[in-house]
């Protein structure tokens, strides 16, 4: 029987590399909280199959780009940590969720300029906001970036700019929140096969091949090989570990 649970709270845990990772942490012995967007049923797939392995999962509905229903949704994560969980807190942040957007400089609108920093950075910064009273001391913070953070590929420029943000915001978190021993750092995958970006990696074989190339291990990434990453940041063997930039792409543009 488990002396201590601890609970992670993954954005974005409904497919990809967020079901991925939600696996991965229960398998550590982690509980787990996701959320999703739109795809509940396959939300509620992936907490079957943590229950199944016989840690406590929940899902919850969440927009990370829409900052005004945060206050619903931190209440509603509150009744769940209470009435399914029976704590009022929990130790581990996963900052995953997201979406893809591929558009030339010249060519990006305003309004998805916007959407994209709402997504990717500002929901990101107030959604830590809001979750540092319910985060317990000597938690962890673990924000996704990218690979385009590092390196340049055609239209990716606010994405990779929003990431490389991302990446910053980390530092000064781990500055601010260390006090509390909440470590945080971002972990940023390389090109992954998975239904993001329209499964341009996955289902492509042109690009498959080409990214393969471009890869030092001579192949694209999966789910995962990037879940373990982020499950073990959340262990006791990843406690010192503080303010990094984890790449995750095998060698990816070397």
């Amino acid at each position: 029987m488990d002396t201590v649970r601890k609970i992670a709270l993954v954005t974005g845990g409904s497919r990809g590399l967020g079901k991925d990772m939600a696996l991965c942490l229960a398998k550590k012995g982690i509980d787990v909280i996701l959320t999703y967007n739109s795809k509940k049923e396959e939300a509620s797939a992936v907490v079957a199959a943590i229950e199944k392995s016989g840690r406590k999962a929940a899902a919850l509905q969440l927009n990370t780009g829409d900052v005004g229903s945060f206050k619903t949704f931190f209440d509603q994560l509150k009744a769940v940590l209470q009435d399914h969980f029976g704590t009022d807190k929990f130790d581990f942040l996963i900052n995953n969720a997201g979406n893809s957007f591929n558009s030339s400089i010249a060519d990006t609108t305003e309004q998805q300029f916007d959407d994209i920093i709402n997504i990717h950075f500002k929901g990101v910064f107030f959604l830590t906001q809001g979750s540092l009273p319910l985060i317990n001391d000597g938690g962890r913070v673990i924000n996704i970036s990218s690979g385009l953070a590092r390196f340049c590929s055609p239209g990716r420029s606010v994405y990779g700019a929003t990431k490389a943000a991302i990446e910053t915001l980390s530092r000064y978190m781990a500055y601010e929140f260390g006090k509390r021993g909440i470590a945080v750092n971002t972990v940023a995958p390389g090109a992954i096969a998975t239904d993001f970006s329209g499964g341009v990696v996955r289902d492509n074989p042109e690009v498959n091949k080409h990214i393969a190339g471009i890869t030092a291990l001579g192949r694209v990434g999966l789910p995962e090989d990037i879940g373990p990453v982020v499950a073990f940041l959340c262990t006791e063997d990843g406690r010192w570990i503080n303010a990094q930039r984890i790449e995750v792409s095998g060698g990816m543009n070397l």
